[in-house]
């Protein structure tokens, strides 16, 4: 119940940044990378995130520590795919 309720905060916190990805791209583009890299690591991270929480509730300090080690690598992964996405598309306002 615990990892099911970290992938559905996952999937909840992943929800606004999928939304702009996905029906607000530049002249009407979808970026179906938001699908293909954002939502699997937010419900990952999100499991990791309500596990280490349980795991720190049950004083298992070794399983919290691997869960925040986890975390940290599927920030810096996330880190990597959104720098390697490119530089933000700039908006256009005005006639181009």
């Amino acid at each position: 119940m615990t990892a099911f309720a970290g992938a559905l905060a996952g999937i909840v916190l992943w929800a606004p940044y999928g939304k702009d990805g996905l029906l607000d791209g530049f002249e009407g583009a979808t970026n179906w990378d938001v699908v293909r890299y954002g939502l699997p690591l937010m419900v990952i991270g999100g499991i990791a995130a309500a596990l280490a929480v349980f795991f720190l509730v049950r004083r298992d300090w070794k399983r919290a520590l691997g869960c925040v080690a986890a975390i940290g690598v599927l920030f810096a992964l996330g880190v990597a795919v959104d720098a390697l996405a490119g530089a933000p598309r700039p908006e256009c306002h005005d006639p181009c």
